[in-house]
This record gives C-alpha cells, sequence and structure tokens, in this order.
C-alpha cells in the first residue's frame, strides 16, 4: 500500500464543492480542511507508486476549483491507530 498525502490549494469560494468532488476519486480514502498555507489535505492510498500519478495529476489536478497541489509520499505509518488495530487482529471486546 502507498501513501500519498496531498495538500491542496483550492478557489477559496469552491472549497466545499472541491473537497467533495476530491473524496470522490477512486483511490482518495480522506479529505480534511486545513488552516495554513493549503485549502486542502486529500490522503490518497493506491496499491503501487505509479497509481499515484494516475490519482493526483490524472485527477485530483482535474477537479474543477483545484489550483496547485503539493504530494508526499508516506515511508511508514507510526499511527497508534493502526498499531491497535494490528494487535487486536481476532480479539473482542466480550473475550
Amino acid at each position: 500500500m502507498v501513501t500519498a498525502i496531498v495538500h491542496i490549494k483550492a478557489d477559496v469560494d469552491r472549497i466545499p464543492e472541491v473537497a467533495e468532488a476530491i473524496a470522490e476519486v477512486e483511490g482518495v480514502s480522506e479529505v480534511y480542511s486545513i488552516t495554513g498555507e493549503f485549502d486542502l489535505l486529500a490522503m490518497v492510498r493506491v496499491a503501487r507508486y505509479d497509481e499515484v500519478a494516475e490519482v493526483v495529476p490524472g485527477r485530483i489536478n482535474k477537479v474543477t476549483g483545484v489550483r496547485h497541489t503539493e504530494t508526499h509520499i508516506a515511508f511508514r505509518t507510526y499511527s497508534r491507530h493502526d498499531l491497535e488495530a494490528a494487535f487486536s487482529i481476532g480479539l473482542s471486546d466480550a473475550d
């Protein structure tokens, strides 16, 4: 699994519509509105690196209202959520 973090600058008057359109793009798992230099952050999760090229310049950049993107590729995940999920496989609260 390849995870890409995509920072997005959008037309200010279209941020909600841009976010909703990006959330519908295949390969995008989440979209957040954020503070700072960028307006939105999209999490892209795909099977192969070359699919990032299909999703970001091929789909996200073509959404009406997207002005600029900056993409970062994640090397490892250190999420507490992911670690807890890995250790709770097959376990339930009823045990």
